[in-house]
C-alpha cells in the first residue's frame, strides 16, 4: 500500500480525570504522537502540554516501533498499546499490536511484547474499561481481532478473529471489506466495527474478561450505499452513537439501545461547505468530554467540522475551521474540553487549537508543531 493509499485510510484540590486516574490540574498532561513511518523514523513521541496555554514540549521519543499507525492507553494510565509494522505497513505478512509499560508520567515506555493482529494495515486499537481486552481493526483485509490483556499489560495470543465479506458499490474503494475501527461501546457489552469497504457497522458481543467476541443480536447496521463509514464515537452519555463517512464527507448519527446493541438511523450531516468542488475525505471525529460539541477533519479541504449537540443528540453545523496543515488524520480533545489537538499526517504537524466553551468554536494557540506523519493522538 503506497503512502497514497494509506493517506486515504486513517486549582491544586481540583483534578483532571484520565481515564480511572485524576491528575491535579497543576500537573502537565502527557501527550502521546505516533509517527507513522518505516524504520528509525517511526516513533512514539512524549509530549507535555500546559494546562493553562496548549504548549507542546517533547520530553521522549520511543523507537523501534516501525509504523505505529493507532495507539490505546490502558484506563490505568499504566500501559500502552500501539500498532507495529515491521519493514513495510500492509504487506503480505500480519502486522502486530505492541504491548508498552509507562514509566509513570515521564513520557518512557518499556516493550513488554508483541503479538499478531491477524490481519494487514492494521490501524485502529481500543480497549475496555477494565483493562483486560484490546481489540483491532485490520483494514487491508477486512477483519476485527480480540487480544487478551494480562495482569502485566503484556498481550496473550489472539482469542477472537473475525474476517469480513462482500463489497459495496464504490468500484475503487468498496470491491472488498475494509474495516478501519473497532470501538467498544461505554457499558462494555459490545464492540462495533465500521468497516469502510461494506458500508455496514457490523457489531460484536463482548466478554471483557476472556476478551471474546461473537455476534451480536443485531449483526450489523448498513450505511448510505456508497458513504464508507470509517470511524465511530459515543456520546459522552451513551445514547447516541456516530459514525464519520469518509466518502460521503458526513456524520451520521445512531440512536443506541444498550440491552440489544440496537442501533437506530438518525441524523446525516455534511462536514464540508455547500460550494466546495474539490476531493476530500474524512477520518476521524471527537467529542468534547460534555458532549456540547463534535468535530470531524476533512482531507482535502484540510478542515475541522464544528458542531453544537443538542439534547436529542441532533448536530448544528458552527464553523468549519481551517487545520493548518495537510490531511487532518486524527483528533484528541484534553479532559478538561479546554484544548483539542489535530495531527496533520501529511502536512507532518500538529496543531492546538483553543476550543470556546461557549461557541465550539476553535483557535489555533500557536504556530504548529513539527513531527513526521503524525497518525494518532493520546493524552493521559
Amino acid at each position: 500500500m503506497s503512502y497514497e493509499q494509506v493517506f486515504f485510510l486513517f486549582p491544586i484540590v481540583a483534578g483532571i480525570a484520565f481515564g480511572n486516574v485524576t491528575v491535579a490540574a497543576s500537573e502537565e498532561p502527557l501527550v502521546f504522537i505516533s509517527a507513522f513511518a518505516p524504520g528509525e523514523k517511526g516513533a512514539i513521541h512524549a509530549y507535555k502540554m500546559n494546562p493553562k496555554t496548549g504548549e507542546l514540549k517533547l520530553v521522549e521519543r520511543t523507537s523501534d516501533v516501525e509504523h505505529p499507525f493507532f495507539l490505546a492507553v490502558s484506563p490505568d494510565n499504566k500501559f500502552l498499546y500501539s500498532i507495529h509494522a515491521p519493514g513495510k505497513f500492509s504487506g503480505k505478512d500480519n502486522e502486530f499490536v505492541s504491548a508498552f509499560a509507562l514509566e509513570g508520567r515521564t513520557g518512557k515506555l518499556k516493550l513488554l511484547n508483541r503479538q499478531s493482529s491477524l490481519g494487514t494495515a492494521s490501524c485502529y486499537l481500543d480497549i475496555d474499561k477494565s483493562g483486560k481486552a484490546v481489540v483491532v481493526a485490520n483494514y487491508t483485509t477486512g477483519s476485527v481481532t480480540s487480544l487478551p490483556v494480562k495482569a502485566d499489560g503484556s498481550l496473550g495470543e489472539p482469542k477472537t478473529f473475525i474476517q469480513h465479506t462482500g463489497s459495496s458499490v464504490n468500484p475503487q474503494r468498496q470491491k472488498e471489506p475494509h474495516a478501519h475501527c473497532s470501538v467498544i461501546s461505554p457499558d462494555e457489552k459490545f464492540v462495533f466495527a465500521a468497516d469502510l469497504g461494506l458500508d455496514k457497522i457490523l457489531a460484536y458481543q463482548l466478554d471483557p474478561q476472556t476478551a471474546k467476541m461473537t455476534p451480536a443480536e443485531q449483526p450489523f447496521v448498513r450505511t448510505i450505499p456508497g458513504a464508507g463509514p470509517r470511524h465511530l464515537t459515543f456520546h459522552p452519555d451513551g445514547k447516541q452513537m456516530y459514525v464519520i463517512n469518509e466518502l460521503k464527507n458526513s456524520i451520521t448519527e445512531f440512536d443506541y439501545h444498550p440491552e440489544s446493541g440496537l442501533l437506530i438511523e438518525g441524523q446525516t450531516i455534511s462536514t464540508l461547505p455547500e460550494d466546495f468542488t474539490g476531493t476530500s475525505h474524512c477520518a476521524d471525529l471527537k467529542f468534547t468530554p460534555d458532549g456540547k460539541f463534535l468535530y470531524g477533519t476533512n482531507r482535502g479541504h484540510d478542515s475541522i467540522a464544528a458542531y453544537q449537540v443538542d439534547e436529542q443528540g441532533k448536530l448544528t453545523l458552527i464553523e468549519i475551521a481551517p487545520s493548518l496543515g495537510k490531511g487532518p488524520q486524527n483528533l484528541a480533545v484534553t479532559a478538561d474540553g479546554k484544548f483539542l489537538i489535530c495531527a496533520n499526517m501529511p502536512g507532518n504537524n500538529v496543531v492546538v487549537f483553543q476550543i470556546d466553551d461557549e461557541t465550539g468554536k476553535l483557535s489555533p494557540t500557536g504556530d504548529p508543531v513539527e513531527i513526521p506523519s503524525p497518525s494518532c493522538i493520546m493524552i493521559r
